[in-house]
């Protein structure tokens, strides 16, 4: 099955040798995001303002593939610290309508940047 990668400029660049999502058949993979802007600086503040500039990256990433946070069948969020979880989940929730899809939630040593959390999507088009 041929597959396609995504790029628009309304999300930061991949920051490695890959694509910010690859379209194959009707899935899309999207990247791990981190909370860059789209210029590829990095977002600070709270976690709160972190999680919703990974989420708007990944909303542009879907748009560019012709799909939405409804169109999303599986995430895995990475955190620094589990003690965070609540906080994301609070903003993490706000995307999503009565369908949530599934979802992994690991800590993880560190991210890419330093970041404190990282987040990437599964979804159909």
């Amino acid at each position: 099955m041929p597959k396609s990668a995504v790029v628009t400029a309304d999300a930061p660049a991949a920051i490695g040798p890959y694509s910010q999502a690859i379209v194959s058949g009707d899935l899309i993979f999207t990247s791990g995001q981190i909370p860059l802007d789209a210029r590829g600086n990095l977002v600070g503040g709270e976690i709160e303002d972190q999680v919703r500039q990974v989420m708007e990256n990944l909303k542009a990433v879907l748009h560019k593939a012709g799909a939405n946070f409804d169109s999303v069948v599986k995430t895995t969020i990475y955190l620094r610290s589990l003690a965070d979880f609540s906080r994301v989940n609070a903003v993490y929730e706000s995307y999503f309508g009565q369908c949530p899809p599934a979802r992994s939630t690991v800590q993880v040593a560190a991210l890419p940047r330093d970041a404190s959390v990282e987040i990437d999507m599964i979804a159909r088009r």
